[in-house]
């Protein structure tokens, strides 16, 4: 399946490692040279810049889901084909979710691992069927994978939760991984 809309959910912070932000950069890149439209936070700083930036450099198409507060401190992104204004965090998360027929995490901070995890909640419970991809930037979520199979180990998930995710090493992995997904 061809993959139209992806959420994309990644830092904000402008202080990560390079790495990082070559990696949005490139995902960016990839994204819109595949004719596939980007959903993500609508933020102008970090991961969330960078990602948005290239795609747009690139002719690609850019919606930006951002809270109205976020919008009173300026972090808005400016230049995207589309910015939504929403309520809350939590609009945000559904409305993305709505608007995209799969999920790619790049690395970031405790806003992503809500989004994540979130996403990962409610395609355990049937609440949407949207391939999930991690973006395992220089082994960023390594810890993370390990949490995940704790808890399967632990019994608080069973080995079937492991068909929720999918992990790759980087962004160039990204599209072969979803199409090789059931959607």
């Amino acid at each position: 399946m061809k993959h139209e809309r992806i959420s994309v959910f990644c830092g904000s912070n402008d202080n990560s490692g390079r790495a990082y932000h070559e990696a949005a950069d490139r995902l960016g890149r990839i994204l819109a040279r595949s004719g596939i439209t980007i959903v993500y936070g609508g933020g102008s700083t970090g991961l969330m810049g960078k990602l948005a930036d290239a795609a747009l450099e690139e002719g690609g198409k850019v919606v930006g889901v951002l809270p109205g507060f976020m919008d009173q401190k300026e972090w808005g992104h400016r230049g995207l084909t589309e910015l939504r204004m929403v309520d809350d965090m939590h609009q945000r998360k559904r409305a993305m979710l709505d608007a995209s027929d799969a999920c790619v995490a790049l690395p970031g901070g405790c806003g992503t691992f809500e989004e994540l995890f979130e996403v990962i909640a409610w395609k355990s419970l049937d609440l949407h069927s949207n391939p999930i991809v991690i973006v395992n930037v220089e082994g960023f979520y390594d810890p993370c994978v390990e949490l995940l199979e704790r808890s399967i180990a632990e019994g608080f998930m069973t080995p079937a939760h492991r068909a929720i995710w999918t992990l790759v090493r980087s962004p160039d992995e990204v599209l072969q991984a979803l199409q090789s997904l059931p959607s």
